[in-house]
């Protein structure tokens, strides 16, 4: 082989590989493990943890299946609370992100896990976070659908397993701690990780007590929010080099145990034109309330911020034109 022609072919993987950075980092933070399943193991990426759901390759919402290479497209990022790999259970995290594509733009916003809502065929509002466990994937992106009045076209499922593996396959991510505290580990061992003040590279473990506290933080989840960006940030820097990754045979050991999507291979490489919109993506908030109702704790979301956002979301999407 020329070494013209392989200076091309490390140029696109280096392409590629920001473009499996934007599926990865998008979720909030876990997804991280994401970018590394989409770069070391591409060809079995579709066999591997590909899921349809249950309703079928279009929304309802939709008047027919949309496509990454042609069409603006929103993505439902879960993080599951699961170690053994089931997937299954209350999800711990949501991102809702849409992608348009005559822009190359992204759009996202974090769904706190305590947000009160509809979840359609339930009599009460309850929990988002609720409507995975009630319902599997199909009633959890449902639930986001009604919430929003838009489709969600993909979506991308994983545990925090993947996330520890692809925080220190990248030996750590750097953060700007603002203030110290202690948190349990994944395994809920309480003050089990030590977070402290100032400038930190954080592995696996820290990254995701980090990025998962918010008892200690005094604004809740607006706090936990923003420290997930922090994550989502450093996971940028240090997966934009492929020479950041060290112990990529772990990560494909036991990754796709952890992870599912109804991406296929060519949506996923179809990904590549938003990989200049990494260092620009659109961060949107849900203004709410804090609430208790029968002693359990709520995030009750304002109607008009939700109103807001559908309408950044659906114009985004080209829905209302």
């Amino acid at each position: 082989m020329s070494r013209s022609r392989l200076e091309r072919k490390k140029r696109r993987l280096r392409r590629i590989l920001k473009t499996f950075v934007v599926i990865g980092v998008l979720s909030f933070i876990i997804l991280g493990g994401a970018a590394g399943y989409f770069v070391f193991k591409l060809a079995d990426v579709t066999s591997g943890a590909n899921q349809e759901l249950e309703r079928g390759d279009k929304s309802e919402m939709r008047q027919e299946a949309v496509s990454p290479s042609k069409d603006n497209i929103s993505v439902l990022f879960l993080g599951v609370d699961d170690r053994d790999g089931d997937l299954s259970g209350r999800t711990d995290a949501m991102i809702l992100a849409t992608f348009n594509k005559e822009e190359s733009s992204i759009k996202m916003t974090s769904i706190p896990r305590d947000t009160r809502v509809e979840i359609p065929g339930r009599s009460n509002k309850d929990k988002i976070n609720h409507a995975h466990a009630f319902g599997g994937l199909d009633l959890a992106v449902e639930t986001v659908e009604s919430l929003f009045d838009i489709p969600v076209d993909y979506y991308v499922k994983l545990n925090f397993q993947a996330f520890i593996e692809i925080v220190d396959a990248l030996d750590g991510v750097e953060v700007d701690v603002p203030f110290g505290f202690t948190e349990m580990d994944s395994y809920d061992n309480f003050d089990a990780i030590t977070i402290e003040e100032g400038l930190q590279t954080l592995d696996g473990e820290e990254a995701l007590a980090y990025a998962r506290m918010r008892k200690s933080d005094p604004r809740g989840d607006i706090g936990r929010g923003e420290r997930q960006q922090q994550i989502i940030k450093g996971i940028i820097n240090k997966g934009a080099s492929l020479s950041s990754i060290s112990s990529y045979g772990d990560v494909l050991d036991s990754i796709e145990n952890h992870i599912s999507m109804n991406l296929s291979f060519g949506n996923l490489i179809s990904l590549h034109n938003y990989a200049g919109a990494l260092n620009e993506i659109e961060s949107l908030s849900i203004e709410g309330s804090d609430r208790r109702i029968g002693g359990i704790y709520y995030y009750d979301p304002h109607d008009e911020s939700i109103r807001e956002l559908s309408n950044e979301f659906r114009n985004h999407l080209g829905l209302d034109n």
